[in-house]
C-alpha cells in the first residue's frame, strides 16, 4: 500500500481506503484538517460527498458590488412604487385625518351609552343629510342662472362688442372689443376635447371623493382596532408613554377639526349678514358655500370671496367692489388674527408656527397639504417637546 502526501500540505502520509471499501462511505482520511465551522456533507444516505469549501467572503469586491447593486435595484423598485401610488397614500392619509377629528365627537357619543357603530352611523347619517341638504338647495338657482346666461348670452356679447354699459365700456378702455366682434369658427374637436376633459376631471373628483367617504368611515369605526396595532408594534418598556402621546395627537387633531368648524361658522354667518344687508340674492345658499370652502386654510375663503364678489355684480358694481374689499379684510383678519388664535388654543400651535406650517404644506401637497398641516406641526412640536429636547438635556 502506497502513502500519498496528505491535501493539507503537512507532508505527512495519509494511507489509501482499505480494498473493497466504499470511498463515499468512508470517513475523511486521517489527518485531513478541516477548516473551522466546516464539516463533511453527508446527503439523506449518510454517504460522504466531500468537505465544504470555505464560506464566501463578504469583503471581497464581488461580494460587496452584488450586494450594493442588489440593495440599489430594491431600493429603486421600492420609490417607485410609493411614487405610483402617491395619490392613493394621500387618499388614505386625508381619510384617516378626518376620522381622527371626528373621533371626539364618537367618544362623546360613546360615552352616553351609544355603540361606536351606532355613534357612527349617526355622525355619518348627520354629514350626508347636511351635505344632501346642500345640494338640492344649490342645484335649483344654479340651474336657474345658468339657463339665464345661456339665453341672454347673445346679448350680452352684443353689449361687450359695442362698448355698452360698465361692462362694454371696461372693454373698450382694454382695447378687447374685436375680440367679440371677430366670428370664430366651431371648433369641434377642441370642444369635444374639453368636454371629455371636463368629465374626466369630474369623474376623477367624484371617485377620489366617494372613496375618501367611505374609507373615511371605515377608519371611524376601526380606529380602536388601528390604534391597538399601532401600539403592539411598540416595545412593551415604551408603549405606555407612546400610547399617552398618541392620545395627545388625537387631541390636537380633534381640536383643529374644532378649531376649523369653528373660523368656518363665522365666516358664513358674516357673509350671510353682509349678503342680506346688501340685498345679495341667495344670501343663505352663498353663506353655507363659504363656510365649506372656508374649511380650507388659506385658499378656500379667497375661493369663496371670488364667487360671492361676481355674484354680487348683479347688484351693480359698486357693491361687487365693495363685497371683495370686505372679504380681502376678512381674509387679513382670518389668517393673521382669527385662525392662529384658536389653533393656539385648540391645536396649542403658536400664531407664527400656523403660519409657517400651512404656506409649507400648501407648497408640498397643495389643498390637502394645507388642510393637514397644522395638526402635523402640532405633532412636530409636540414630540420636539416630550422627546427630543429632554434627551438633549441629559448630560
Amino acid at each position: 500500500m502506497e502513502n500519498h502526501t496528505a491535501p493539507n500540505g503537512t507532508g505527512a502520509p495519509v494511507p489509501e481506503p482499505a480494498l473493497g471499501a466504499d470511498p463515499a462511505t468512508a470517513p475523511p482520511p486521517a489527518g485531513i484538517v478541516l477548516p473551522p465551522g466546516v464539516e463533511s456533507q453527508d446527503d439523506k444516505t449518510g454517504k460522504n460527498l466531500g468537505v465544504a469549501g470555505r464560506p464566501l467572503d463578504r469583503r471581497t469586491p464581488f461580494y460587496v458590488g452584488l450586494t450594493g447593486g442588489l440593495g440599489l435595484g430594491a431600493a429603486y423598485v421600492i420609490g417607485r412604487a410609493i411614487g405610483d401610488i402617491t395619490s392613493v397614500l394621500v387618499l388614505i392619509g386625508l381619510a384617516l385625518f378626518i376620522a381622527v377629528g371626528l373621533n371626539p365627537i364618537l367618544v362623546v357619543l360613546v360615552r352616553h351609552g351609544l355603540s361606536r357603530r351606532l355613534a357612527v352611523a349617526m355622525v355619518t347619517l348627520s354629514l350626508a343629510i347636511a351635505v344632501g341638504a346642500f345640494v338640492i338647495a344649490a342645484v335649483p338657482p344654479v340651474t336657474h342662472e345658468a339657463q339665464i346666461l345661456v339665453t341672454n348670452y347673445p346679448r350680452y356679447k352684443a353689449n361687450l362688442a359695442s362698448g355698452r354699459g360698465w361692462a362694454g365700456n371696461l372693454v373698450a378702455r382694454l382695447h378687447l372689443t374685436r375680440y367679440f366682434k371677430g366670428k370664430s369658427k366651431l371648433d369641434i374637436t377642441s370642444i369635444t376635447g374639453g368636454v371629455l376633459g371636463a368629465g374626466k376631471l369630474v369623474l376623477s373628483l367624484g371617485v377620489a371623493t366617494v372613496s375618501v367617504a367611505v374609507m373615511t368611515v371605515y377608519f371611524l369605526v376601526a380606529l380602536p382596532g388601528v390604534k391597538r396595532l399601532w401600539l403592539s408594534l411598540v416595545p412593551i418598556s415604551r408603549r405606555h408613554r407612546v400610547e399617552l402621546l398618541t392620545e395627545e395627537v388625537f387631541d390636537r387633531v380633534g381640536g383643529f377639526m374644532l378649531g376649523n368648524l369653528l373660523t368656518s361658522a363665522v365666516a358664513g354667518t358674516g357673509t350671510f349678514i353682509w349678503l342680506s344687508v346688501f340685498g345679495v340674492p341667495y344670501a343663505l345658499l352663498l353663506a353655507i358655500f363659504v363656510a365649506l370652502f372656508d374649511l380650507i386654510p388659506m385658499v378656500g375663503s379667497t375661493i369663496a370671496g371670488l364667487v360671492v364678489t361676481a355674484v354680487s355684480l348683479t347688484r351693480g358694481v359698486p357693491l361687487a367692489i365693495a363685497t371683495g374689499i370686505f372679504y380681502i379684510v376678512y381674509r387679513l383678519v382670518e389668517d393673521y388674527l382669527l385662525n392662529p388664535r384658536v389653533m393656539k388654543h385648540t391645536v396649542k400651535v403658536s400664531p407664527g408656527l400656523t403660519i409657517i406650517a400651512t404656506l409649507i404644506g400648501g407648497t408640498l401637497l397643495g389643498l390637502v397639504g394645507a388642510l393637514v398641516a397644522i395638526p402635523a406641526a402640532a405633532t412636530i412640536e409636540l414630540l420636539l417637546q416630550e422627546v427630543a429636547f429632554p434627551r438633549q438635556n441629559q448630560r
